[in-house]
């Protein structure tokens, strides 16, 4: 068995109930052939770099799972027929394999992403306690200084020939 990553574009339009029916489908095709499904991410609706098939939203979903080759041509194969998916793309990911390995790893990744955000909170709220409140700008630098040119009289002006 190998990791893979699926990201898939639906059209924007869709009800809540086709976009769950697409990805119930797309999570029954990897159970039936034995894969191991990691996660489920529902991105949501966001804007395209480029118009895909008249449509300039999409709504966005990734599923990360584990399993063989065939679950890919199959899902690959749904996606091509669907008219409702917009775009689809499968990486090849590396990392564990067995359920108990996926679930270690999704745990290690939270604690990471929750101990970044206590970080961000704790230096953010200890620098507006150090911050005097006439310095405090919001994010901004000092204004710089406007360069005056020196006028020059007719004799000191430089000539281009010369």
């Amino acid at each position: 068995m190998k990791r893979y990553e699926v990201v898939a574009i639906l059209k924007p339009d869709l009800p809540e109930e086709d976009i769950t029916a697409i990805i119930e489908r797309s999570s029954n095709i990897i159970t039936e052939r034995k894969g191991v499904i990691a996660k489920i991410d529902k991105w949501g609706k966001r804007r395209l770099s480029y118009e895909i098939k008249k449509s300039k939203d999409g709504f966005y979903f990734l599923i990360d799972f584990a399993g063989d080759g065939p679950i890919i041509a199959e899902m690959e194969r749904n996606f091509k027929i669907d008219d409702r998916v917009l775009k689809f793309l499968t990486v090849k990911k590396g990392g564990a394999v067995t359920r108990g390995g996926m679930d270690a790893e999704i745990a290690a990744a939270e604690a990471k992403r929750t101990q970044i955000r206590i970080e961000t909170e704790t230096s953010s709220a200890a620098e507006e306690k150090t911050m005097p409140q006439g310095d405090k700008v919001s994010g901004e630098a000092r204004p710089r200084r406007p360069y005056i040119r020196k006028p020059y009289s007719k004799e000191e002006q430089p000539k281009g020939g010369e």
